[in-house]
């Protein structure tokens, strides 16, 4: 029986999706389903991963009836995945033993400074290619250590296992049978050396972790392991984190190629080719794009941690609006933000700033301030970071972007991607499919079983919907980008006492 489809699994901040496409990157089925954000305390996120798995199972299924295939119609299986979100369990079970603790969380920020006190941030740099954050996968390990009375025993006693969200999938899916993750998702956990392509005995030494609980590192495209008969039976063929899947999706196949993905976070990477270029002054971080065939393709990235979640605030807690349609309609007939300025750092403020103290701002508020003004200030500020990530990008490259590639559930917004284009003074070109992320892991899966030829077979398949190009008055864009930054510094260093203001 021929297998003519791939099932593509992205599993998000906020939900999870699973698409059904055919042998043209066609989506015949999708279905989606959101899980429980749980908020601790101020600061911290956290997820259910059991929740996680079985919304996996039941929208894949979902996707599968949709797209009126079945599963021995399907070729093979690509993950792609939220990063950095660190998911420990009980090898014997495979039952978390806590909450996953969230990319975004900050509880691991003391850990953070003490390793920085600790003179570790250059040897970090130097083999990670990433700066000493909480965002990061290592320090949330360090925290369950110390905090969580179960973990440390489970690891003496040789039954921990410690993962990002695609590992704990496939540990599930295959039940038991491989505890694996890919190159770009060891990559974001500040334990794996990207140049030598192993996990760091040294900072793992520091941290008190047993390199035992951490999973294989494999291939993001190819077959790496082969899900349960209850599940699937069907082979994983191809495995990255959500920003790396984007970048593929979008077929930025070659070095000086870029995406910005407007999800949960937004997120901009470049394709840097085969070296891992890490300057040590950047603010960027250097990662691993994807590993094929033997082969390791590196980027840069800038990441900012409140995109799209700054528009679930603005809906669900603000209520100033009550979906993504109206959002749009508000701004388009709102001509400017009044003087008010946004700043979502939420969860502190990703690059360049990366300052772990830093929290949600709005100012520049006058009694003539209203609810569309601030509606129009808070998608502002997600084209306002993007533009702090990009100029930092064109002068640490030294080859500024003369066009951006987007991608994500924000891009679809016609006002923001105009005036991104406005504020950049460059085009951005918007897929046709804006889910890039999870094309991308059906490229990838596709890849995996000889579905293409290479990478330049992928690139022949992309499909452009609009280009916006800049039309206002440039003038009037700076000053309002040395608004934004005035902003910026009034977020800046928040919850820090020691900030000299």
């Amino acid at each position: 029986m021929p297998r003519n489809y791939i099932l593509a699994i992205d599993q998000g901040t906020t939900s999870t999706r699973a698409v059904v496409f055919d042998k043209k990157g066609n989506p015949l089925g999708t279905a989606r389903k959101p899980h429980q954000q749980i908020f601790p305390q101020a600061g911290w996120v956290s997820h259910d991963a059991e929740e996680i798995f079985i919304n996996t199972i039941e929208i894949a299924q979902g996707a599968i009836e949709k797209a009126r295939v079945s599963r021995q119609d399907l070729a093979a299986i690509g993950i792609t995945n939220q990063r950095e979100t660190l998911v420990l369990w009980d090898v014997r079970t495979g039952k978390p033993v806590c909450d996953a603790i969230v990319w975004q969380c900050r509880r691991s920020a003391d850990i953070c400074a003490q390793m920085e006190k600790d003179g570790m941030a250059g040897l970090i740099r130097e083999r990670t290619g990433l700066l000493i954050d909480p965002y990061f996968t290592a320090t949330k390990i360090k925290w369950a250590l110390d905090n969580i009375p179960s973990v440390r025993p489970l690891m003496a006693q040789g039954y921990l296992r410690a993962g990002t969200i695609d590992s704990y999938l496939i540990f599930r899916l295959t039940k038991g049978k491989s505890h694996i993750t890919d190159y770009t998702n060891a990559a974001r956990t500040m334990l794996f050396d990207i140049v030598k392509g192993c996990w760091d005995d040294d900072i793992l030494r520091y941290l008190g972790i047993d390199q035992g609980i951490l999973p294989q590192v494999v291939s993001s495209s190819g077959v790496v392991a082969h899900t349960d008969v209850e599940y699937f039976d069907v082979p994983i063929a191809g495995i990255a984190g959500d920003q790396h899947a984007a970048l593929f999706g979008q077929a930025d196949i070659n070095p000086g190629d870029a995406k910005n993905t407007y999800g949960t976070g937004c997120f901009l990477l470049k394709n840097i080719g085969d070296e891992a270029v890490i300057n040590k002054d950047s603010r960027l971080l250097t990662t691993i794009a994807w590993h094929i065939n033997g082969k390791t393709t590196y980027a840069l990235e800038g990441g900012v941690f409140n995109a799209g979640s700054a528009v679930e605030w603005l809906m669900r807690e603000l209520k100033l609006t009550a979906d993504v349609q109206e959002i749009n309609e508000i701004c388009a007939n709102t001509p400017d933000t009044d003087g008010a300025y946004f700043v979502p750092a939420f969860s502190g403020l990703g690059a360049p700033y990366w300052d772990m103290y830093a929290r949600g701002t709005l100012c520049g508020l006058s009694l003539s301030t209203g609810k569309n003004h601030i509606v129009r200030a808070v998608m502002e500020s997600i084209a306002f970071q993007s533009r702090d990530l990009i100029d930092h990008m064109n002068e640490i490259a030294g080859l500024p972007l003369t066009q951006l590639q987007v991608d994500g559930g924000v891009s679809k917004s016609d006002f923001t991607m105009q005036f991104q284009a406005d504020l950049l003074g460059i085009p951005v070109e918007r897929p046709s499919y804006t889910e890039t992320t999870v094309l991308g892991a059906c490229y990838l899966a596709a890849l995996g079983v000889g579905w293409f030829t290479d990478l330049e077979d992928i690139a022949r398949s992309r499909v452009v919907d609009r280009v916006f190009v800049p039309s206002a008055p440039r003038n009037e864009m700076e000053q309002r980008y040395r608004m934004w930054k005035n902003a910026v510094k009034r977020a800046e260093g928040w919850l820090n006492t020691d900030y000299d203001r």
